[in-house]
């Protein structure tokens, strides 16, 4: 591009962002050597693997990867690839195994990634599977946080404590809902979006949108008997640092982990006090107030969202081209939960976020009419991402962590140097 890639004015309270930067195959092709080869990235929880010799088979950044917890009990994360002839190996995409076998030519493999059996053995070195390279390849770097566990295919990437910055305490706030711990409920929704994979990045942390683009929703909570109360929209948006950021507000819908609304009854209130009135026992008033009544949108560069809102999700995106994108997302919830409130997490879950929700189908509809004006960029060729950029605390509906997330992308990405 002969144009920056964006221009960040502080003095003059302006940031753009140039439209080039979600058509360019020149930047695809930059943003995947640059920041999806040298960044952690978001593999899946522990709680997806909870006895030994289970596996998740997932795509990672256009990488097959094997998730498993091994007999032996370790975590590992290995490249689902054959090192024989570069076959899938694994191609179920979760379950227990304590072998895998490739369907080319049969090669097994334990789920630790040694190689087990081959066939015609004898025609091989007498040494031929002590080597390493006979095995599955395991990916460079795995390191977990708070149950959450992510790659890195660059050996020498910082640790992923200290990649995680300021969204470790949000990280924090989502495991500390429960004492028995948090989980992955059931399977992957899984669904692709014809747009740019940076613009769900805005749109996950956009405060701005939702009484406009979502005010179907609202509609459909007001006009049911007790669905909201009478708190409002508010709140503030935080740069966590290395591109992380997050809004954090109070809203007038129910929250299963503790924030009761009418529709729910008394049975639902005196349960919900009792699940309250563990957390001000088990972590303070203080805390217990944030997780209960705050709700969350988080952005952990490059392509992680946590949404902590009316229910928890956890979504990832990964570009296919410059125009195009697949979306996996995951619903969380607290183990050990009563039928009840995971009943109404999973429905809050499914109206709300579902790619067949309220919220869903508005946001692919914006994101796609984004990337089909940005045609005309070379005419109308910037983005503004300027609210707020002057407040002394920004709002939640302001544009903070938006610019966040630029300004590493920016870093990793330009060649000229912010201006």
């Amino acid at each position: 591009m002969e144009t920056p890639y964006i221009i960040d004015d502080r003095d003059g309270g302006r940031f753009k962002v140039a439209r080039e930067t979600f058509t360019s195959q020149e930047v695809f092709e930059k943003e995947r050597d640059l920041i999806f080869q040298n960044c952690w990235l978001y593999l899946g929880h522990e709680s997806e693997l909870k006895e030994a010799s289970a596996f998740v088979a997932r795509t990672v950044a256009d990488q097959n990867i094997l998730f498993v917890r091994g007999r032996d009990n370790v975590i590992r994360a290995l490249f689902n690839v054959c090192p024989h002839r570069g076959s899938t190996v694994c191609r179920e995409k979760r379950g227990k195994a304590k072998t895998f076998q490739c369907m080319y030519h049969g090669w097994v493999f334990k789920n630790t990634g040694e190689l087990a059996h081959l066939s015609g053995e004898n025609a091989y070195s007498k040494d031929f599977k002590e080597g390493d390279e006979s095995n599955l390849r395991p990916v460079p770097r795995l390191e977990q946080y708070a149950g959450f566990y992510f790659i890195c295919f660059n050996k020498d990437v910082e640790p992923l404590e200290d990649y995680l910055a300021g969204s470790k305490e949000y990280l924090d706030v989502v495991s500390a809902q429960s004492a028995q711990g948090m989980e992955i409920i059931g399977g992957t929704q899984e669904y692709s979006i014809q747009a740019n994979w940076k613009l769900l990045v805005e749109n996950s942390v956009d405060g701005y949108h939702a009484e406009s683009t979502h005010a179907t929703y609202l509609d459909y909570l007001m006009n049911t008997n007790g669905g909201l109360t009478a708190t409002r929209l508010a709140g503030k948006g935080y740069d966590l640092g290395n591109g992380h950021a997050v809004i954090e507000y109070s809203a007038p819908w129910g929250r299963p982990v503790a924030q009761w609304i009418p529709m729910w009854g008394e049975d639902g209130k005196k349960e919900i006090n009792q699940v309250y009135d563990e957390l001000v026992g088990r972590v303070g008033a203080e805390t217990a107030e944030k997780i209960a009544t705050k709700n969350r949108n988080m952005i952990i560069f490059p392509n992680l969202v946590v949404n902590d809102i009316m229910a928890i999700t956890v979504r990832t995106f990964y570009p296919t081209s410059p125009n195009s994108m697949m979306v996996n997302g995951f619903a969380m919830g607290v183990v050990g939960e009563s039928d009840w409130r995971r009943e109404y997490r999973l429905s809050n879950f499914l109206e709300f976020i579902g790619p067949g929700g309220f919220a869903t189908p508005d946001d692919v509809e914006a994101l796609e009419q984004c990337q089909n004006g940005f045609k005309s960029a070379a005419n109308a060729p910037w983005n503004d991402i300027s609210k707020g950029m002057k407040a002394a605390v920004p709002s939640f509906d302001d544009e903070l962590q938006m610019r966040a997330f630029w300004r590493e992308w920016n870093r990793r990405v330009s060649e000229f140097e912010e201006k």
